[in-house]
């Protein structure tokens, strides 16, 4: 598969004080019936560059609400929140649900450096809201409708009818899982369903171990998986993998990975004294050329069936559309910019080979970072 293309990214804005300079030399702004590309005192400027000048100044005309919006309070959007705030600058977040995203769903963090074993992911979460907090980033809790840009100033139109304003943007949105939607999957998620073999298989060592999927992730997944277990069974709805040959092959030819091809999960069943009402004991598979369902003992599930990245505000559907790879994962560069200016994107919704909470956070904190460089330079004050 080739590379993600790169977007084509803004010419660097410009600094200096904004009633005077353009583009490295002294410019006032022009009269209504100057021609284009030139200044008041009839010195041209480039086009692309006098073209953000005019934009930059009429931002600083325009009321705004904030410095920075982000959108979702994942761990990508909850760092973003706590480095902008430090950044000395305005911040609002903004999140649906809880601040956490799905961080909410761990019952135990094992490989975040330097959590002790045994916090869950609802306190990492409330650690990072608080610690935000504490420098000055503004939680509220909404789900945002609508997101557009004109004059260099971003709206973000939430479901109250309400909108909100800023020159900054940063999109932590997630993706999501897709689902089995069978019984037993989502009462059992956290104790023994899960859809992340680096986040969740160590707990699983020795034990049965089921994986659902066909593709890429969950043939890796299952290999992953295979090192911690002799008892791994992949099922697949199809009579091959859509994986990648070589990697399928692998998974073939991997003494600890039984393969079921031609087979589908149609519930997970659980049972125990434990948290929330035990853990999983069973899953019930079938045949899809026919036969009765049948039961059999399983100690894990993971789902591996596919994710969906949450971008419906970025594609056009507002108004404002951003350069996405072939999944529909939002393209940056190392700055977590976007083809947007002003639009940055971090966490899951990005195209990144690697989706865990510590390369989340590490998204957000440069995020943050570059868009607190973003408004300096549109303020004249670039370092």
């Amino acid at each position: 598969m080739p590379p993600p293309s790169q977007p084509t990214f803004p010419p660097a804005p410009i600094s200096g004080d904004l009633s005077r300079t353009a583009v490295g030399g002294s410019c006032s702004l022009p009269p209504s019936n100057a021609p284009a590309g030139h200044c008041a005192d009839g010195s041209h400027a480039a086009g692309g560059s006098l073209k953000l000048f005019q934009n930059t100044v009429q931002l600083t005309r325009m009321q705004t609400d904030t410095d920075v919006i982000i959108i979702g309070a994942g761990p990508a959007g909850l760092t973003a929140a706590q480095y902008g705030a430090r950044s000395n600058l305005s911040v609002l977040a903004l999140e649906q649900l809880a601040p956490g995203g799905q961080l909410l769903l761990i019952d135990t963090l094992e490989n975040y450096p330097g959590i002790a074993a045994g916090k869950t992911g609802f306190d990492l979460s409330e650690d990072l809201r608080r610690q935000a907090e504490s420098f000055g980033a503004k939680f509220l809790t909404e789900q945002v409708q609508a997101l557009g840009k004109e004059g260099g100033i971003f709206t973000v139109t939430l479901a109250n009818g309400q909108t909100r304003a800023a020159p900054v943007v940063i999109i932590a949105t997630g993706a999501k899982h897709r689902t089995l939607d069978i019984p037993g999957e989502k009462e059992f998620s956290g104790r023994g369903v899960s859809y992340c073999a680096t986040c969740d298989g160590p707990f699983f060592k020795d034990k049965k171990i089921f994986v659902v999927g066909g593709g890429d992730a969950a043939c890796d997944e299952a290999q992953y998986l295979s090192k911690l277990s002799s008892r791994v069974i992949m099922i697949h709805r199809r009579q091959r993998f859509r994986a990648q040959k070589a990697l399928a092959q692998r998974v073939q030819d991997n003494p600890n990975i039984q393969v079921r091809f031609d087979t589908v999960m149609k519930e997970i069943k659980g049972g125990g004294d434990g948290p929330g009402g035990g853990k999983v004991t069973s899953v019930v598979l079938a045949d899809t050329h026919g036969g009765p369902p049948y039961e059999e003992s399983a100690d894990a599930v993971f789902i591996f069936t596919g994710m969906i990245p949450q971008t419906s505000l970025v594609t056009g559907a507002g108004g404002l559309t951003v350069e996405t790879d072939e999944a529909g994962y939002i393209v940056t560069d190392g700055r977590m910019a976007t083809s947007v200016p002003g639009l940055f994107a971090a966490g899951d919704v990005r195209a990144t080979p690697f989706r865990q909470i510590v390369t989340a956070a590490g998204d957000g904190a440069v995020a943050a970072h570059c868009a607190a460089a973003y408004i300096d330079s549109l303020k004249g004050q670039a370092y």
